[in-house]
């Protein structure tokens, strides 16, 4: 079979698409024939060094297919299910991979292979972000950051079945329609505005109940200085650079702000706790309440590509590359 991998991390050009055997799934385990798989951030993390991970390896971290093998132990999964997932193990760049049983989700008829590779990790990232880290409540003020990017299309749709007040960020004009017409209520052009002073008019000056911020360092202050008392302050994700050490004072200075950096990881940890993200996705994707629009389509050789549009911003929404 055909997989990416990379010898060394660096830039996009340390991937390659190469042949390898395939695996064969142990007692807990399932072969995976892919459809597609999943394009984001957290694999130019995998790849560029910044979260370190065994060399040589794969990359990639989300897919959907077809099982095509069960190892002796597993339970519930057949070959011949439609399946995804989205929290590894790390390898999903290619035309076959295994991963526990455990893990995988069986998609509903209603949710074609693209959707789910391009929505799972994403989805499920929004999923808890918005009921879980901090449980969004009707007539809550949330901000959330790089609202026209995959994670944040569907949380401001989410947002907006919650009955939310939603205001999303981007970096250009283009960006901040689409995130408008994905159920933000305000946008703000962080390329254009300052976005804490334009939180503080958007509120009457109040601020906001929840920062959810994937973006790190160029924002991790303002964010800071757009909640209210007593707010949170989400930081997921380092999309511009990891957030340098900071003075716990300020978050008292600022009204005894709370702060977490949590990750999908955590929230995904159990079985028990995965299942529920998968089926709460699962529901407001099939009720309509959230749609998934693949916006950009790669070919599994094509991934430094990818990669490079990726970090270059030139991407929104959802994209997935194609064995």
């Amino acid at each position: 079979m055909k997989a990416i991998r990379m010898e060394q991390t660096g830039g996009p050009d340390v991937m390659t698409l190469v042949d390898v055997d395939t695996p064969t799934p142990g007692d807990d385990e399932i072969l995976i024939a892919q459809a597609a798989a999943g394009l984001n951030y957290i694999d130019v993390y995998h790849r560029s060094g910044l979260y370190p991970v065994p060399l040589p390896s794969g990359v990639g971290l989300e897919g959907a297919g077809v099982v095509e093998a069960v190892g002796a132990a597993v339970t519930g999964l057949a070959v011949g299910d439609r399946v995804a997932y989205c929290t590894g193990p790390i390898g999903a760049y290619a035309e076959k991979h295994v991963i526990k049983a455990a893990t995988a989700a069986k998609l509903p008829d209603e949710i074609d292979f693209e959707t789910a590779a391009g929505m799972m990790l994403k989805g499920c990232t929004a999923e808890y972000l918005v009921r879980r880290t901090y449980p969004v409540q009707r007539g809550d003020w949330v901000l959330f950051h790089a609202a026209a990017g995959g994670v944040g299309l569907i949380a401001g749709q989410w947002l907006r079945a919650l009955g939310a007040h939603s205001i999303g960020t981007a970096g250009s004009d283009e960006k901040c329609a689409l995130a408008k017409a994905h159920g933000f209520d305000h946008v703000i052009n962080y390329s254009t505005e300052n976005f804490a002073e334009r939180v503080q008019d958007i509120t009457d000056g109040k601020g906001v109940h929840v920062v959810y911020d994937g973006v790190g360092a160029a924002t991790f202050d303002g964010s800071i200085n757009s909640l209210r008392p007593r707010g949170m302050m989400v930081s997921y994700g380092n999309a511009s650079g990891p957030v340098s050490a900071l003075d716990t004072g300020i978050l008292a200075q600022k009204g005894s702000l709370y702060l977490t950096r949590p990750t999908l990881f955590t929230y995904y940890a159990s079985e028990t706790d995965a299942q529920a993200g998968f089926s709460s996705l699962f529901d407001v994707v099939t009720r309509g309440d959230v749609s998934i629009k693949i916006e950009q389509r790669y070919g599994l050789g094509d991934a430094s590509q990818a990669h490079t549009d990726l970090e270059a911003r030139k991407t929104v929404g959802s994209t997935i590359l194609l064995p």
